[in-house]
């Protein structure tokens, strides 16, 4: 019976690890894995999209203190955004799955759609961190902006 005991603790121990900062660990890379599976993969059009989305909040924040209009509510919703973009490529990934397993359409196409998207932020972040922009690039900004209701996405709406 004591071998039986002691084998059971041998085999709790490998599953969870010897202290509580191993099991954390062991959790943490569960998580980790489990998302990338929902996102599709790890593959380098992923890699872009989440490297573009970290430069733009940080850029984003940076922009704020320097133009002092930091507002906790803003960038938590910024934070709820990027999550809901992830959101949507594993819900695309798990589509494409579902619906042509091999041939990952939907995800490749959203993950270029907001690709494209955190570029156009990042650009207005630089600009509005004082950093030169070609005018070319300027010019298509302002037009956006022009085009759009003349609310800016980081205010508040009452």
């Amino acid at each position: 019976m004591s071998q039986i005991k002691m084998f059971g603790s041998t085999v709790w121990t490998a599953m969870v690890g010897a202290t509580e900062k191993e099991a954390a660990a062991g959790g943490w890379s569960a998580l980790v894995g489990l998302l990338v599976t929902f996102l599709g993969g790890w593959d380098k059009p992923l890699k872009v999209l989440l490297i573009m989305m970290a430069l733009d909040y940080i850029s984003g924040v940076a922009g704020a203190f320097k133009n002092k209009k930091v507002d906790s509510d803003v960038m938590f919703w910024g934070g709820i955004r990027k999550a809901t973009v992830l959101m949507v490529v594993g819900l695309s990934a798990q589509l494409d799955d579902w619906l042509q397993p091999g041939a990952p359409i939907f995800r490749t196409a959203a993950i270029y759609f907001y690709a494209g998207r955190e570029g156009l932020s990042l650009a207005e972040n630089l600009g509005a961190l004082g950093i030169p922009l070609p005018f070319k690039l300027k010019s298509f900004l302002q037009q956006l902006k022009d085009k759009g209701d003349g609310k800016d996405a980081t205010t508040k709406q009452p």
